[in-house]
């Protein structure tokens, strides 16, 4: 349930822009708790009779695109725009271009919105939207005097110019191989050069943003928030009983480094590996994986949940993430983590679990040999990581936001 508004709220004001439910809408519903939140803009807000409607024709992903926290927020869905953006675009085959054209519709109808309020003190207002859906409307509010802030999600062309690298290096790996337009990089350089700040959440992205070109005043970096519920305490694996069960979770790909897992399974005994989620590598690939690999493809959140209860440890060999918010899922599961430097600095090696080179089988087989032959660490990793998961709170996200809130409007607010 979110937090009752304190009655002294500040004179600074944010809008915020998001297509999708991106993190279960945590910018906005921190915002909003503080009272900092002026409106949410979003591409579907399915609440009341829409939610029942989505339901009964089986749109259930539509069904989730609302959160009870922000029922008393101003909340504006683009229903109309984002339906007919979504029919321009369903024919063009290149799913960047569809992200940059259907950015475009949401920014322009965002900006339109805009164009209509009154009363605004845009002077004391900051406009924050994630990147591709971000530019026309920042640009807008930066006209009328406010500021901006866009998130990027991933590290960009850095990213996208080492799964390229991996293709070539693990040739007919992948089950299909994506040109990325020259459009899509200019349209995020574009962005960053309008925002007055550029969000991050992980420091491998904003590595990978300054070698891009973005000034170091410009960028911050701030972790996702994780929402925990009670977690039973780890329980202790018996290899003498059965083997130690190894969770993968997420996009089974490339660019998350499953070839270097399969790699590690090789051979290793006493060690099943469950690879759960949709599978983006040669089916020849899965068939013929090491025996102890079990590909599940995607499934429910209910199932989602079961694998986490029925793991010893997790695992996440990637090459490259803004941020894995699986990490916290599996720590708030009492779950040990094996994950590489390129996905947000949540491991603490050697503490809740160990921190290996991207693309280093030997090092993950390693990892997970030592996990196997003791579980009595792999208890204590366990219990670590049910401490670690609470300091990536809502609270220490609403911190965050209001350092940012600091940096380009001072510290002056009032009683609205």
């Amino acid at each position: 349930m979110s937090r009752q508004l304190r009655v002294h709220a500040p004179f600074n004001s944010w809008i915020c822009a998001q297509i999708g439910a991106r993190e279960h809408y945590a910018i906005p519903r921190v915002l909003h708790r503080s009272g900092r939140l002026e409106m949410l803009f979003t591409d579907f807000w399915i609440n009341g009779w829409r939610a029942l409607l989505a339901r009964t024709l089986g749109a259930r992903r539509l069904a989730g695109r609302f959160h009870g926290d922000l029922t008393e927020a101003e909340v504006v869905g683009l229903h109309a725009t984002s339906l007919r953006s979504a029919i321009e675009t369903r024919s063009v085959s290149n799913p960047y271009i569809r992200f940059l054209r259907a950015g475009s519709w949401f920014g322009k109808a965002v900006r339109s919105r805009l164009r209509r309020r009154t009363g605004q003190n845009w002077s004391r207002t900051i406009f924050f939207g994630y990147d591709t859906g971000f530019l026309e409307a920042a640009a807008w509010v930066k006209d009328q005097g406010g500021k901006s802030i866009v998130c990027q999600m991933d590290p960009a062309r850095t990213e996208v110019e080492l799964v390229q690298a991996e293709q070539k290096r693990w040739a007919g790996w992948a089950k299909a191989e994506t040109p990325v337009p020259e459009d899509y990089f200019a349209w995020r350089k574009t962005e960053w050069a309008l925002a007055d700040l550029v969000l991050v959440n992980s420091d491998w992205s904003r590595e990978a943003l300054l070698q891009q070109g973005v000034p170091e005043a410009k960028l911050r970096v701030l972790p996702l928030a994780y929402e925990t519920t009670p977690s039973p305490a780890p329980g202790v694996p018996s290899p003498g009983n059965r083997q130690l069960r190894v969770l993968f979770l997420g996009q089974a790909n490339l660019r998350k480094g499953i070839p270097y897992l399969l790699e590690a399974a090789k051979g290793l005994s006493g060690v099943q590996i469950d690879i759960v989620g949709p599978v983006g590598i040669a089916p020849e690939k899965v068939v013929t994986a090491p025996a102890n690999v079990r590909f599940h493809g995607s499934v429910s959140r209910d199932r989602t949940a079961a694998f986490y209860r029925e793991a010893d440890v997790f695992v996440l060999p990637t090459l490259s993430d803004g941020f894995a918010l699986t990490q916290l899922e599996a720590m708030a599961h009492g779950l040990p983590v094996v994950a590489t430097p390129h996905c947000g600095r949540v491991v603490t090696d050697g503490l809740d679990g160990f921190v290996i080179p991207a693309g280093d089988s030997a090092g993950l087989r390693q990892a997970l040999e030592c996990l196997r032959d003791d579980p009595e660490r792999v208890e204590a990793m366990g219990m670590a990581a049910l401490e670690k998961v609470q300091s990536f709170s809502m609270d220490n996200l609403e911190q965050g936001l209001l350092a940012l809130e600091r940096d380009l409007l001072g510290k002056r607010s009032s009683a609205r």
